[in-house]
């Protein structure tokens, strides 16, 4: 990884984003952050050191406001930490309204800041584009089907991107964690209990994985290893595996014993 990285990190007011930032500047990289939470993300700045430029990163006027204003802050891009995402929704009955958001926000952020960081990145000789995704997005996530299905189209996103540009410069990294101890974490209420099946994880600790991703190029980078265990199993036989979850459900399904 070349010394004085730029970066950019989106969803840096709290989590994982934060704890991204956090670590890129202690490794002397400057950074931006970026955030919906104006107040959020100017702490994480005063903290780290980085450069506040918060909004919507999700839509189009606001993902080219941020790549035009990093740009001019850092005098260049290097690697953008694509990190914000929502859950929102729980089963079938999930809302059109938090199936839109999710595509927004999981999905199309990425594309919207791919089309407009490849060119850019093609011309200066490469760049690298790390994605947050989740284990959601090779597995699946019990009860938050808008939120697997957005996740899967990510790592979708991502394997497109990685397969058509590697060759002009472009590394692409998809972080693909399961149980993180986040907002997002607390909120996931009886699916806690699916989340925390291998250990939950702190946002530092996602953040260190992050880091020495950078060193090795993979396209995966797992916090949690079992998740390669996982998806491996899933590939072996995806009907077991299906088999199994449905398992899982069935026992979600169940009342609770008396107490």
């Amino acid at each position: 990884m070349k010394d004085n990285l730029r970066a950019v990190v989106t969803g840096a007011g709290s989590g994982i984003g934060r704890a991204i930032a956090g670590r890129l500047a202690a490794e002397g990289a400057r950074v931006v952050v970026n955030d919906l939470d104006a107040k959020a993300v100017a702490a994480v700045a005063e903290e780290t050191g980085a450069l506040p430029v918060p909004g919507d990163a999700a839509t189009e006027e606001g993902a080219a406001r941020l790549v035009d204003e990093a740009e001019w802050l850092l005098g260049g891009i290097d690697v953008w930490f694509g990190n914000a995402g929502v859950d929102k929704g729980r089963g079938l009955g999930a809302a059109e309204a938090d199936w839109l958001a999710s595509y927004d926000v999981n999905v199309m952020a990425h594309v919207r800041a791919a089309r407009l960081l490849v060119p850019r990145w093609i011309a200066a000789g490469g760049g690298r584009y790390v994605l947050t995704a989740s284990a959601a997005g090779l597995l699946t996530m019990l009860g938050s089907p808008a939120y697997s299905v957005t996740k899967h189209g990510a790592v979708a996103f991502a394997e497109w991107l990685s397969a058509s540009y590697r060759h002009r410069g472009i590394v692409v990294q998809a972080v693909c964690p399961q149980g993180v101890r986040t907002r997002m974490f607390d909120g996931a209420d009886d699916l806690q209990a699916l989340l925390v099946h291998d250990g939950v994880l702190t946002p530092d600790e996602v953040a260190e994985a992050v880091w020495q991703g950078l060193a090795h190029d993979r396209f995966l980078v797992l916090p949690h290893p079992r998740v390669g265990d996982y998806v491996r199993r899933k590939a072996a036989d995806e009907d077991a595996w299906l088999a199994g979850m449905n398992r899982i459900q069935q026992r979600l399904d169940s009342p609770a014993p008396p107490a």
